[in-house]
């Protein structure tokens, strides 16, 4: 509750209350530069002005900036989440709350799929870190492997620079693939299409290669109390659950707004 806030100004024959930037910045513990960072980049409804210049906010901006802090509570990235939330939180501030609503049911269709996807991506490793390898198995070059499993050598390189992979050499210095190799990478490109991070598959790898009984899914999403940088996707089951929160946070937030309309 803002306490210092006026008492009321029309909007849209409403009756409603009045607030400065100072006041709007402090109820959500941001930088008054902040919320005009916002009016800036079209996060906010269009804010009149007194005729001294200063800002003036009503309910209809207290809630917007409300769904503002919702939808930036996610972190995620990929494949374009990151973009809907933007264009949710802008059909919002310009009023379309119907087509804020519909891209809201977007967004979580699509973290759904996110979560499909790295589910698929956990029982692929649990189907196939146990698979038995012929003991007598045919080797390949760095290049067959990058043809045959549809990737780039650079992308190989890269695992094996990131500890990934342990690739033996012929004498002459030349990599050799084997069949559990290969296995390790399928492993390695599930997850990665799943957007687990590097770290979170290493971490997974070599707990695997110490005890295949080992929780999957706990191991996965559980950085290392060492670890100095966690990113989003080092825990990402958990940032899938966050952002599918967050997402209905803003469905019911829009729903509210639209009421006030």
């Amino acid at each position: 509750m803002v306490l210092c806030s006026k008492q009321i100004v029309s909007y849209k024959g409403e009756k409603m209350k009045e607030y400065n930037t100072s006041e709007m910045a402090k109820e959500f513990n941001i930088h008054p530069n902040t919320v005009r960072f916002y009016e800036d980049i079209e996060f906010l409804p269009k804010i009149p002005r007194k005729e001294n210049g200063y800002r003036t906010y009503n309910q209809i901006h207290f809630e917007q900036l409300k769904l503002i802090r919702i939808g930036l509570k996610s972190e995620l990235l990929q494949n374009g989440l990151r973009k809907q939330v933007i264009d949710i939180i802008k059909a919002s501030a310009k009023g379309k709350y119907n087509e804020a609503l519909e891209l809201a049911r977007i967004h979580l269709e699509s973290i759904n799929k996110e979560e499909k996807n790295a589910a698929e991506a956990i029982e692929i490793v649990e189907n196939n870190f146990l698979k038995e390898i012929a003991e007598y198995s045919k080797t390949y070059t760095r290049k067959q492997v990058a043809d045959y499993l549809e990737l780039t050598i650079d992308t190989l390189r890269n695992w094996e620079l990131n500890g990934l992979l342990r690739i033996k050499r012929k004498e002459n210095g030349y990599r050799i693939y084997n069949e559990d190799d290969i296995k390790r990478i399928k492993i390695i490109r599930s997850l990665r299409c799943a957007n687990f991070s590097l770290s979170a598959i290493l971490r997974l790898l070599g707990n695997l290669d110490n005890d295949n009984n080992v929780d999957i899914k706990h191991i996965i999403d559980t950085p290392k109390e060492n670890e100095d940088i966690v990113s989003v996707c080092d825990k990402l089951l958990t940032s899938l659950t966050n952002a599918k929160d967050e997402c209905n946070k803003m469905i019911i937030q829009i729903k509210k707004m639209k009421k006030i309309k």
